[in-house]
């Protein structure tokens, strides 16, 4: 389905009016073949959502409500910083050679990741309805965590299922949901990761939606939630091209981010996707090998298929069972958001990926030589941000990084200690 798409402006004509991205989506309505695959009470509670859309999103009081939560509760806007460090280093192993890298710091945030963008706003839309209870699913925890934030900050009570493997690496996150007064609820069939903790959400919502109010944790699942996720991020990229247009004069060559569903690439994709010579890389994880349930890379390994909703491309084998494997928990996902997929298919982005080596190399580079802890998710990105620099010194690259790695510290020593004392990285050498 290639299209051309540098002879059209790309904003605003997707999704198209029936919610799709080419043949990518899904739409969740009263339609008998959206009746044969959702609950009732996840159409009507779909059906609202669009009222809210078409009602609330767009209205001046709306916006100015969610700039004032960005600006004095968030910390928006965040940091954009040069790693002139490791520019250094590389040129050390590069005769000298080295493009710019700077890093959209979205560890910056309240809660520490670019969750808490997309989740106040969906407590204001909560709130708008008259809703009482927050629910999601949660893998790395960040999003669980924003989505605990959001439902303390606009006084609601907040349950949140996350996967008993992820319970046990990621338990700072447990914790602080729990201070929050989230009650955290144990997923413990299948894989025990994000994917399930998802399906026990979105069954604990389909029988509550009367109350209850379903965060969507990235830009995937069916329509609105790929549109509104991708414009609740978008905050990222449209600051990140003001700041380097102020520090450097320019606009960036490369733009880079990691890919797991796709909320943080979306929100630094979105603001350069007109500028055509502007080259985009959403960074997948390529875990321990390239065999199914070694990896979770859904667009270089993964084939169109359906999850929760929305066609796209998923990891899933003949038998129709998914999986997925990472270090990083918040990429540990069988699908991608649809817009990705669309994305992919008319070759505006460059699909890429780094390993679970890659990603605790580029983990510890960063921690060591510029004093920023970046969550594993974030480290994945990064690694392509190094490859670029080395191979375009003339070039800037931004890369976003997602969050920051308090929840992953504890983890990564006690299963990684061999990455504790390395001072050479073979990630910086040519």
């Amino acid at each position: 389905m290639k299209n051309n798409l540098y002879g059209y402006q790309y904003k605003g004509n997707f999704p198209d009016e029936d919610g799709y991205f080419g043949v990518f989506g899904g739409v969740c309505d009263d339609k008998d073949e959206a009746i044969k695959s959702n609950p009732g009470a996840f159409i009507q509670a779909n059906i609202e959502l669009r009222r809210v859309l078409k009602n609330y999103f767009p209205s001046e009081q709306f916006k100015e409500d969610l700039r004032e939560l960005r600006k004095n509760f968030q910390g928006r806007p965040t940091p954009l910083y040069e790693c002139k460090r490791i520019e250094e280093m590389i040129k050390e192993n590069n005769n000298g050679k080295c493009g710019r890298i700077f890093i959209k710091r979205e560890d910056c945030n309240h809660t520490g990741a670019h969750k808490i963008n997309h989740c106040m706003a969906q407590g204001l839309m909560a709130k708008y309805l008259g809703k009482t209870c927050l629910v999601c699913g949660t893998g790395a925890g960040q999003h669980g965590l924003a989505v605990a934030t959001a439902a303390a900050h606009f006084g609601f009570d907040c349950k949140v299922f996350m996967g008993t493997n992820d319970i046990a690496k990621e338990h700072p996150n447990v914790s602080k949901m729990k201070v929050l007064g989230a009650e955290v609820i144990p997923v413990d069939f299948g894989g025990k990761s994000l994917k399930e903790a998802n399906d026990a959400a979105i069954a604990y919502f389909g029988k509550n939606s009367d109350k209850a109010f379903q965060c969507v944790g990235s830009a995937v699942a069916v329509h609105p939630w790929p549109l509104l996720i991708r414009e609740f991020q978008r905050c990222i990229g449209d600051e990140a091209r003001e700041q380097l247009l102020e520090r450097t004069g320019r606009l960036p060559n490369h733009v880079v981010a990691c890919l797991g569903g796709g909320s943080n690439s979306l929100g630094t994709f979105t603001a350069f996707l007109d500028n055509k010579d502007i080259k985009l890389y959403p960074v997948e994880p390529l875990g321990r090998g390239t065999k199914f349930g070694d990896h979770a890379a859904c667009l270089l390994y993964g084939h169109r298929g359906a999850l929760h909703g929305a066609y796209s491309y998923v990891l899933q084998d003949e038998k129709g069972e998914y999986k997925s494997h990472s270090v990083a928990s918040g990429l540990c996902y069988p699908s991608i958001g649809p817009e990705h997929a669309f994305l992919k298919e008319i070759e505006r982005t460059i699909p890429c990926g780094a390993n679970d080596h890659e990603a605790l190399e580029a983990f510890f580079l960063l921690s060591k030589a510029e004093g920023i802890i970046p969550a594993l998710e974030s480290a994945h990105g990064f690694v392509q941000a190094i490859k670029l620099a080395k191979q375009y010194p003339d070039d800037i690259i931004l890369c976003n990084i997602s969050g920051r790695g308090d929840k992953d510290v504890d983890y990564v020593i006690e299963n990684y200690p061999e990455y504790l004392k390395k001072k050479e990285f073979d990630i910086l050498k040519c």
